[in-house]
């Protein structure tokens, strides 16, 4: 997937999901939906206190907005993700500096609509490879991106789902250097 490029991929029960950054830097933006229950979608926020915890971490469990698993992380070669940013918008970035990049929003609204997926409302996506924490008060704070070119993640999908891949620039400090991604599917995890 090329940088500042959205993708979907068709995704079965008991396949392997593997996302990879061919880009030191690179972050991806990851949404699910399921094409059968337009309502029904990958939700970070429910993630975040069906595992009581703001950071993605092997064998925890990604669920939708009703709560149902969807897949369960696996494989994880970098160990940074946030549970925590919204997607990009092309007016926000071009306020902060960042002139002829595509927002996350706009990217994967337009893969949505050509996959013919109809969801309530765009949610904030899992944001693969990105770096920031909190502070003792609760302030976000970005840190710099740790990712190397071949970083990866794998997850064990188990409902239907349709995901959508975003390579577009994420507009946070030092995690605002877009890179190219590849997805690719399986039936077992040694076959990635």
């Amino acid at each position: 997937m090329p940088t500042g490029e959205s993708r979907a991929v068709e995704v079965r029960a008991g396949q392997i999901l593997r996302i990879e950054a061919k880009e030191a830097g690179a972050t991806a933006m990851l949404f699910a939906f399921d094409r059968a229950s337009p309502d029904i979608f990958m939700s970070v926020h429910h993630t975040r206190v069906f595992s009581n915890s703001y950071v993605l971490q092997a064998g925890m469990r990604i669920v939708s907005n009703y709560r149902r698993a969807l897949m369960v992380l696996g494989k994880d070669s970098v160990g940074t993700h946030d549970l925590l940013m919204p997607a990009s918008t092309t007016a926000w970035l071009q306020a902060n500096g960042y002139t002829g990049q595509t927002g996350c929003v706009e990217s994967v609204s337009a893969v949505i609509r050509e996959q013919g997926l109809n969801p309530p409302k765009l949610p904030d996506p899992i944001n693969l490879f990105m770096h920031v924490d909190l502070d003792q008060n609760g302030r976000i704070i970005p840190l710099p991106n740790r990712t190397r070119a071949g970083d990866f993640i794998a997850c064990r999908v188990v409902a239907d789902m349709v995901f959508v891949v975003s390579a577009c620039c994420s507009g946070i400090p030092g995690n605002d250097q877009p890179g190219a991604l590849e997805v690719a599917l399986a039936e077992e995890p040694n076959a990635l």
